[in-house]
C-alpha cells in the first residue's frame, strides 16, 4: 500500500489566464477558449484575463509572457498553433520562455490522442513548460483534444502543479 499522498490537502482554487492564437477565430468563434474557460471555472479555478493573439510568434510570446509574470498568475492556457504548418508558431515562440519544460505533458497527451485519433497524434507538438512560478500549458486549436487534456491531465494536477512551482 502507498505511503501519504505528496497532496494530502486540498488543492485551492488556481488564478489562469486563457490565451488563443488564431488569425481566423472571434470571440464568439473561440469554442476551444471557451472550453477551456468553462472547465477552469466548473473545476473552481479562476479566470483572471482571456486573450486572443493572432498566429505571430512576438505577440504570442509577449502576451503569455506578460501573464505569466505578472505575479498572481499560475497557470496560463494557450490554444492553437501547435501543429505543422507554417502559420504554427506557438511552440516555437514559447519554448525559450520555458525555465523548465513540463516534458511529459506532452508525452502524456499525445498517447492519450493517439488512443482516440490514432497515428495522427504525432503531427501535435502540444507542450508545457513553468515561466517563474507559472505552468504554461500549450495544446492544439482543436475543442475535443482541449477537453481531452483539460479532463485528463490539466484539471487532476492544476492545483498541485500551481502549488509546487511557489515551494520555497
Amino acid at each position: 500500500m502507498p505511503g501519504p499522498s505528496h497532496r494530502a490537502s486540498p488543492a485551492a482554487a488556481v488564478r489562469t489566464a486563457v490565451v488563443t492564437v488564431s488569425d481566423t477565430r472571434t470571440a464568439e468563434t473561440d469554442t476551444s477558449g471557451h472550453a477551456i474557460a468553462d472547465a477552469l471555472l466548473a473545476a473552481g479555478h479562476d479566470v483572471a484575463a482571456r486573450d486572443l493573439v493572432p498566429d505571430d510568434a512576438a505577440a504570442i510570446a509577449a502576451v503569455v509572457e506578460r501573464h505569466a509574470r505578472r505575479g498572481d498568475v499560475r497557470a496560463v492556457l494557450v490554444t492553437g498553433g501547435t501543429g505543422l504548418s507554417p502559420r504554427d508558431v506557438t511552440v516555437d515562440a514559447l519554448a525559450p520562455l520555458f525555465d523548465k519544460p513540463i516534458a511529459g505533458f506532452g508525452e502524456l497527451f499525445r498517447r492519450l490522442s493517439f488512443d482516440e485519433i490514432g497515428a495522427a497524434a504525432m503531427l501535435s507538438r502540444a507542450t508545457a513548460g513553468v515561466v517563474g512560478t507559472c505552468a504554461v500549458f500549450v495544446l492544439p486549436g482543436s475543442e475535443h483534444a482541449v477537453r481531452l487534456a483539460m479532463t485528463r491531465l490539466i484539471l487532476p494536477e492544476l492545483g498541485h502543479i500551481a502549488a509546487e512551482l511557489v515551494k520555497r
